[in-house]
């Protein structure tokens, strides 16, 4: 253990013994981002694609031009030192980018700006093999990942390595990557590679690595900041956890922060360790300074993210080069589909926590899709609405970006125990802020956090019939709408994938379903009616939800509050 050998070395020099050579204290700066998600361009206040024009007016953050130009100014700010720069996971997923490109732009400006080593998130799973193994064959710098197991039969065998040693600066240093373990639940890694248990797997890692005489270990992992705080940081041999996943602000200085940067964690072998996380979108870019001593302890950590705003100047030729990307996808982008009076909620610290802007305006467009084939309900999850949209128009590029996963519209039977069933695993993770959290219509529900998850914390579940909300009945079967993904099990829906009938997952694109229903409601207002309700937790029994106020303001332009998915 990492405690009793200091304690040794110490008593070692206390006593006058000889306790081998000793070197210098040792200072490791690592820059590091995560939860990119093809935001190749920037990023307006909005989280979604910034215009020409909002640029112009010093509004945009984030982007690849911004990104390339932070770690080259860090990289020159820091020349001469220990530097290593880290990337956590989920870089695929969430613009047209992604769609136009599967990957291979992400990839693109991951390689020019060559990080030491690459964790896998649960998105670059999102496709399958058919755009994870491009990505690892073209990737020119290490892809990590401990409890990713690939069989002999699957393209991505071979290419991905449990944990590296790399040398920065005459010191080895070890790093083991892991990812959700939810990811099988979350995306769609295939019959062929395994996700294992992340604690496991990075244990065995941390033990061959100590075995080969390394003592300075960082965990790169994609599972969220909760976890990597409780539990991955406490794994005996970690010293540094670098994350991602939850998309989490650590700072010292933004007081919307989930905790400071780094968030110090006692492990239980005697030392501390620090974990941080950079937000999302490439908005932030985490610097943090990290002195370890003879023995591979941290002795101090310390640092702050960047923040990639106007005073970032974006990177020329990068800019030229996503133009030159961007010129296939710019008829799409620019197609006018509605307009709106307001700006639509749909942040992750509203979608995945309570009723939102965007999950009824989702919601009812697929409710309004299927009326006429009978569907009575419709659930949605939080985590499949990855950004806002401003008021006035609306293009078909701003609805791919909130629905950039191409799902289908899905419906299917299903009886009113296994639907609250289903509503009670939506609402299991809500603390954490998971993607499952159900927006819904055509249906009521309360629930109340201090009821244990899945034991009966959803409440007072309404559906519509003839005009009037009734209590739902366990036993009779509803027509229920959703998207494919949830339908066949996604974000923890499985009782979906077990107990529905005559379940059809192949109908229209859910972002077609959107801008159809956003053009025949021109112009459109955003709404929030309490049909979802949170119970205080002393409430001693469950009411019915009632109305709630419109939304007048528009969402926060603060980053998310930890999240899951």
């Amino acid at each position: 253990m990492k405690k009793f050998a200091a304690i040794a070395a110490l008593s070692a020099s206390a006593l006058g013994l000889s306790a081998g050579p000793s070197f210098a204290d040792y200072t490791l700066n690592i820059l590091h981002f995560n939860d990119w998600h093809s935001r190749i361009e920037g990023n307006n206040k909005y989280e979604s694609t910034c215009s020409a024009e909002e640029e112009t007016k010093g509004e945009c953050i984030g982007g690849a031009g911004r990104l390339v130009t932070a770690i080259a100014q860090e990289r020159k700010k820091l020349e001469g030192q220990n530097v290593l720069l880290l990337n956590a996971g989920d870089s695929f997923q969430g613009s047209l980018f992604y769609i136009t490109y599967k990957g291979a732009a992400e990839e693109e400006f991951l390689n020019q700006l060559k990080p030491g080593a690459v964790t896998l998130g649960n998105h670059e799973f999102d496709d399958g093999e058919s755009a994870l193994v491009p990505y690892l064959d073209k990737a020119k710098f290490p892809v990590v990942s401990a409890n990713v197991v690939p069989n002999d039969k699957s393209g991505a065998h071979g290419k991905i390595k449990p944990s590296i040693v790399v040398e920065v600066g005459g010191q080895k240093i070890g790093i083991v990557g892991a990812v959700t373990n939810d990811t099988p639940e979350l995306a769609s890694p295939g019959p062929n590679i395994a996700i294992a248990d992340d604690v496991k797997s990075i244990t065995a890692e941390v033990e061959k690595l100590k075995a080969q005489g390394i003592n300075k270990i960082i965990a790169v992992t994609h599972i969220g900041y909760n976890r990597e705080r409780d539990v991955i940081a406490k794994i005996p041999g970690v010293d540094v956890v670098v994350g991602g996943h939850s998309h989490t602000l650590l700072s010292n200085t933004d007081p919307k922060a989930a905790g400071p940067y780094p968030t110090m964690v006692d492990n239980p072998d005697g030392y501390k360790v620090p974990v941080v996380q950079a937000a999302s979108y490439s908005k932030y870019l985490g610097e943090f300074k990290v002195v370890f001593d003879d023995n591979g302890v941290v002795k101090s950590a310390s640092g702050d993210p960047i923040f990639l705003d106007k005073s970032i100047t974006p990177d020329p030729a990068v800019l030229a080069r996503i133009k030159e990307l961007g010129a296939p996808i710019e008829a799409l982008k620019n197609k006018e589909v509605a307009e709106t009076t307001k700006p639509i909620d749909g942040s992750r610290e509203s979608c995945r926590t309570r009723e939102c802007e965007m999950g009824n305006l989702v919601s009812d467009a697929v409710l309004d899709r299927v009326k006429g084939q009978g569907v009575e309900i419709v659930i949605s999850n939080g985590g499949g609405l990855r950004a806002s949209i401003d008021q006035g128009t609306v293009t078909m590029g701003e609805v791919l970006t909130v629905l950039p996963f191409q799902n289908t519209l899905a419906t299917f039977k299903i009886s009113g125990k296994d639907l609250v069933a289903g509503l009670e695993s939506g609402v299991s993770q809500v603390e954490d802020g998971a993607g499952r959290f159900p927006q819904v219509a055509g249906l009521k529900y309360a629930f109340d956090k201090s009821v244990a998850p899945n034991a009966g914390r959803v409440k007072a579940v309404e559906v519509m019939e003839n005009g009037a909300w009734v209590p739902i009945n366990p036993d009779k079967q509803y027509l229920v709408a959703t998207n494919n993904y949830v339908r066949q099990g996604g974000d923890g829906y499985k009782v979906f994938a077990e107990k529905a009938t005559d379940a059809y997952d192949y109908g229209p694109g859910l972002e077609q379903v959107v801008a159809d229903y956003l053009g025949a409601h021109r112009p459109y207002t955003p709404k929030l009616d309490g049909r979802i309700t949170e119970i205080g937790a002393t409430t001693a029994a469950a009411e019915p939800a009632k109305p709630a106020e419109t939304a007048t303001t528009p969402p926060a332009a603060q980053p998310a509050k930890p999240a899951e998915t």
